[in-house]
This record gives C-alpha cells, sequence and structure tokens, in this order.
C-alpha cells in the first residue's frame, strides 16, 4: 500500500484529496505557493513544503520543485488533482523516472487523449461515435477553408491541446474563418504552447453529458453512469447533476458501454470522463476525455454513494475495482460558486472574507477551502466553493439546493460570488423543467430574471 502521497494541487480538491488519504491511513504532504502560505491544506495534511512564488508557473506548475519536495519528505506517491500538471505526461514520466507512484493513468492513456485530434481519432477507431470534422490537424487556412467546405457550417475551431474554452473560436458563415482561424492559433500558441487547431461541426441545440470511467491496473473498466453538464458560460462549466434529467436507461447503458470501449482502447487506469455532445434527436458524438478526476466527481459520489478518490489511490496501489455497475440511486446537483460579479460579465472579485456561514443539513455537502480570514489570491482559478445538493428526486434537490444557497454566507471587502445567479437558475421554470443546451446563458441575460 502507498505510505505517503504528495498532493501536487492547492485549494478544495488538496483538501478533498487529504480527507481521502487520511481515511485510509496514508500520510499526506502538502505543497503551497507563498500566496497559499495560510490556506486550509497546508494546515490538515501531515506536512507541508513551500514549491516557490505565487504564479502558478513558478510553484504548482513547476515539476523540479515538485520532486524535490516529494524527495525530501520521502513521499512514495504523487496525487495531481485537476488543473496544473495533472494532464501533463511529461510530469507522469519524470515521477516514473524518479519511482514515485503518479495516481493517474498511463504516459500513453495522456498522451493520447491529451491531444485532442489524436484523441478523436483513437475513439473513432474503437467505435465511439465522434463529431463530424477534420481529421487529424489544420495546419493552414487553405486546409481549414477545405474542411469547412466538407462539413458546412457553423464549425467550431478547436486547440488539440486546449481547455477550459481557450484556443477556441465558433465560426458561422465563410466571412469569419480567416480571421478566427489566425486567432485561435495565436491564442492556443500562446496558452499551451502547441498552436494546432482541429475543426468540428458545430452540433445545433446541443447537451454536454459526460460519463464517468475508472480502471484498475487488472484491465477491468467500468462506468458510474453521467453527468449533465449543460449549464455553462463561456464553455465554463457552472452547474453539474447526476443523474441528466433527459437520458433515458437505455440511452445510458449504450454512452456507458461506448466509454468503457474508448477507455479500454488506451488501457486506462484510474479515473477519467468522457465527454459528449447530444443532440435533440439523442444523437451522442465524443468531444474529449479528461484524464483526472473532475472538479464535479461530487455529484457522481453523491448519486451514487461512492467515493472515486479513494478507489483511485487503491487502484494506484495495484487494487482491484471493488464497485459495482448500477444506475443513480439519487439526484444530485452541485453549483460552483465562484469570487466573481455576476452582474458584471463574471468580473473576478479577489479579496479578504470577513464573514462566513456555510449552509448544512441532511443531504448537502459543501467542498471548499475558504475560512473566515481568508484572503482569495488573484493568482489562481476564481472557484472557491462547490455547493452539492442531493435528494430522491430532481425537484427536491433543486429545492433543496436554493435553501442551501439562501443560508451561504461569503462576505467582504470588494467580494461578490455567484450565489444570486446560482439561486435565481434553481427557480429558472427552463431549469426545472430540464429545458435548456449548452447556449442557454447566450440567449438569455439572467440579470432580467424576478424568479
Amino acid at each position: 500500500m502507498i505510505k505517503k502521497i504528495l498532493i501536487a494541487n492547492r485549494g478544495e480538491i488538496a483538501l478533498r484529496v487529504i480527507r481521502a488519504c487520511k481515511e485510509l491511513n496514508i500520510k499526506t504532504v502538502a505543497v503551497y505557493s507563498e500566496a497559499d502560505k495560510l490556506s486550509l491544506h497546508t494546515r490538515f495534511a501531515d506536512e507541508a513544503v513551500c514549491i516557490g512564488p505565487a504564479s502558478g508557473k513558478d510553484s504548482y506548475l513547476k515539476i523540479p520543485n515538485l520532486i524535490s519536495a516529494a524527495e525530501v519528505t520521502n513521499a512514495d506517491a504523487i496525487h495531481p488533482g485537476y488543473g496544473f500538471l495533472a494532464e501533463s505526461a511529461e510530469f507522469i514520466r519524470i515521477c516514473e523516472k524518479h519511482d514515485i507512484n503518479f495516481i493517474g493513468p498511463s504516459v500513453l492513456a495522456v498522451s493520447k487523449m491529451g491531444d485532442k485530434s489524436v484523441a478523436k481519432e483513437t475513439m473513432r477507431a474503437a467505435g465511439v461515435p465522434v463529431v463530424p470534422g477534420s481529421v487529424g490537424v489544420v495546419k493552414t487556412y487553405e486546409d481549414a477553408l477545405r474542411v469547412a467546405g466538407e462539413i458546412g457550417f457553423p464549425l467550431l475551431l478547436k486547440a488539440v491541446a486546449g481547455g477550459g474554452g481557450k484556443g477556441m473560436r465558433f465560426v458561422y458563415e465563410p466571412g469569419e474563418l480567416e480571421k478566427a482561424f489566425l486567432t485561435a492559433r495565436t491564442e492556443a500558441e500562446v496558452g499551451f504552447g502547441n498552436p494546432d487547431l482541429y475543426i468540428e461541426k458545430i452540433i445545433e441545440d446541443a447537451r454536454h453529458i459526460e460519463i464517468q470511467v475508472m480502471g484498475d491496473k487488472h484491465g477491468n473498466i467500468m462506468h458510474f453512469n453521467e453527468r449533465e453538464c449543460s449549464i455553462q458560460r463561456r464553455n465554463q462549466k457552472l452547474i453539474e447533476e447526476a443523474p441528466s434529467p433527459v437520458l433515458s436507461a437505455k440511452k445510458r447503458e449504450e454512452m456507458g458501454k461506448a466509454s468503457i470501449l474508448g477507455a479500454a482502447s488506451v488501457n486506462y487506469v484510474g479515473p477519467g470522463t468522457i465527454e459528449y455532445l447530444f443532440d435533440k434527436d439523442e444523437n451522442f458524438y465524443f468531444m474529449e476525455m479528461n484524464t483526472r478526476i473532475q472538479v464535479e466527481h461530487c455529484v457522481t459520489e453523491e448519486s451514487l454513494s461512492v467515493d472515486l478518490i479513494k478507489e483511485q489511490i487503491r487502484i494506484a496501489a495495484g487494487a482491484k475495482l471493488h464497485y459495482k455497475q448500477e444506475a443513480p440511486r439519487l439526484h444530485s446537483i452541485e453549483c460552483r460558486i465562484n469570487a466573481e460579479d455576476p452582474y458584471h460579465d463574471f468580473r473576478p472579485c479577489p479579496g479578504t472574507i470577513e464573514s462566513l456561514h456555510f449552509p448544512g443539513g441532511r443531504g448537502v455537502r459543501i467542498d471548499s477551502h475558504i475560512y473566515a480570514g481568508y484572503s482569495i489570491p488573484p493568482h489562481y482559478d476564481s472557484m472557491i466553493a462547490k455547493v452539492i445538493a442531493t435528494a430522491w428526486t430532481r425537484h427536491e434537490a433543486i429545492s433543496k439546493m436554493h435553501q442551501a444557497l439562501s443560508e451561504m454566507v461569503i462576505e467582504g471587502p470588494g467580494i461578490k460570488t455567484t450565489i444570486p445567479f446560482h439561486k435565481q437558475m434553481m427557480k429558472n421554470p427552463d431549469f426545472i423543467s430540464g429545458n435548456f443546451d449548452t447556449k442557454y446563458l447566450e440567449r438569455n441575460d439572467w440579470r432580467k430574471w424576478d424568479f
């Protein structure tokens, strides 16, 4: 069994991993930047090591610093969390070189799934439906024009190494293509060090539905059903739930089987998420695979009463999958609470928290790293908490979530949060009825709602 895990991350996911390790009687090492010296993960871990200045590129993305911290503390494994180096094949190779157990998939799996163009071809070969588009990368504008002529408009330019909406451009007519192509290439090169793009046909009125998979080192792979992630802003997820309000048991089984085929094609080990577009005719198309634990893993855990992080650690230590395939037991909804001003284009609002109250009660879970007196740093992602509400039915879960949000207090000079937005969503008739897709917030200005 693994004896000591270094968590190569920060914030709520670092705390989440620490809790799982404590339950498994595994020692933990927290790493932190100078900006995170007073963060809770540094207090709750058994040891804490400073790995650099506030900037992520000089701390959480600095591989030599992380390896040194692991060696100094005699950590025999590293958990990457999500973001930062969680999907870095180079980081995995270096961990292996230093005999450190990387708690995640293999270099091969990450390499194949990390390049979105290669991932698409890998899934197509495995028999998984993919979105119509380019075969491989599109190097020139002339190539982009040719592909566009084959698949038609509207279409989407996407960076092969991208994520979080960067290096992505929607193109609705031929006259927009050249400028969008050049802009997306430049953004991709600056953001990811790789300017390559590929093209996908835009699926109209699509929902974003993803399947949680898990594989062990003995060749066993299963899925943990789906998550609905269609409430988004600029391709960033805001609300997730499990199960989806539109997926039938038959379609769930079909998507689950396809996802297992895809994961098996790269001998996948650990938790991963295969993301799909789901159209109004109930066709589904592979978009990408995230080779890590997801922010929204909580709704899967709550809807099935499982612990994905503990299972991930057990699998990394060589254990076999011990969960059995089953349908969702409960309905769970997650709201991401960001330190942003939703009334002013979701502008980030860092600052010091003076008053804090978390909601409670049966079926309410809070994953967060903040506390009264905590200063939200401006250097990282603005998510400061996740509220998860779980009940027997979707209607009950929505009602429970609204009440939880009504009890939640996060106050301090200059601090705004997305709580008002989420409260409005929980009263929105379209959301309640499940009548939405990934473009819902583009078509509807939530600031005008008064539910």
